[in-house]
């Protein structure tokens, strides 16, 4: 899967030949990846296999997961010219993209780490990205919610809408369900936060709740369902994060990891 996305990334670009290559001889030749802005870096094992597919070497100076400061080299490429010159674009847009939401990622998870908080992503990527996207906040230092609808069962507002008795529900998922995936239910108030945890909830998700609210939760949990995950999640920005985590709920979710993820600046240099 990660080859082809690879190819397809590098094809996207590429199109019919690059049309530098028509016109002089491919020569010997290095370049750099430079930093322009701090960050951490992600997209080691993205490029490798894109090293691997187009015949060039990395060295790296960094890897998956490190901070680099502005002005340092992160990887050093070599092969021939028109390898180097057809692979820049393509390289350093999977390169920004990973290493930008890995950064971002960073922020939040220094933020809530001295309270054992977990840091959580959701399913909000871009088409076709999700693997991709997804690989960036575990490299920052989120942990991965749900892939997709095939690896947990999840219990949002709108499904609820659709459920008459929800014990009943739960009784038949458990069932039907694979035995060893969760099951998580969307909670907005406390009163609801209550009836997922006594229904069974694996993971109950407070979602838009308020510092107070979560404060109530948690307590609950503690003295009534103990084995019970709790996730918040809701407009939690920067700025609040360190607040929901000292609530003592076990993850915060937030999908702004990658959707307001701002480029960072990398270069390319030759030599």
């Amino acid at each position: 899967m990660m080859e082809q996305f690879v190819r397809d990334v590098l094809a996207e670009d590429v199109g019919r030949g690059d049309l530098y290559a028509r016109v002089s001889a491919p020569v010997a030749a290095s370049a750099k990846i430079i930093a322009k802005s701090d960050g951490v870096l992600a997209g080691e094992e993205y490029l490798t296999v894109l090293a691997r597919m187009e015949g060039f070497t990395i060295v790296w100076h960094k890897h998956d997961g490190q901070r680099f400061s502005k002005g340092e080299v992160l990887l050093e490429l070599s092969g021939d010219s028109h390898t180097l010159l057809r692979i820049e674009r393509t390289l350093l847009n999977m390169l920004l993209h990973a290493s930008s939401i890995a950064s971002l990622t960073r922020q939040y998870v220094d933020l809530i780490a001295p309270y054992g908080t977990r840091l959580l992503d959701t399913r909000k990527t871009r088409p076709m990205l999700r693997n991709f996207e997804k690989y960036a906040t575990r490299i920052g230092g989120a942990t991965n919610h749900r892939m997709g609808l095939d690896d947990a069962l999840m219990l949002k507002d709108t499904h609820l809408k659709t459920i008459e008795n929800l014990e009943t529900f739960m009784e038949e998922a458990r069932a039907k369900i694979p035995f060893t995936a969760k099951i998580e239910i969307e909670a907005e108030t406390i009163e609801m936060a209550k009836k997922a945890m006594e229904v069974g909830a694996d993971i109950v998700m407070c979602d838009n709740m308020s510092i107070q609210q979560l404060r109530e939760v948690v307590e609950y949990k503690w003295e009534y369902h103990s084995g019970v995950l709790l996730e918040a999640s809701g407009n939690i920005t920067l700025e609040t994060i360190e607040e929901y985590a000292k609530t003592g709920v076990d993850a915060i979710s937030t999908g702004s990891l990658i959707h307001q993820a701002n480029w960072i600046d990398l270069s390319m240099k030759m030599d």
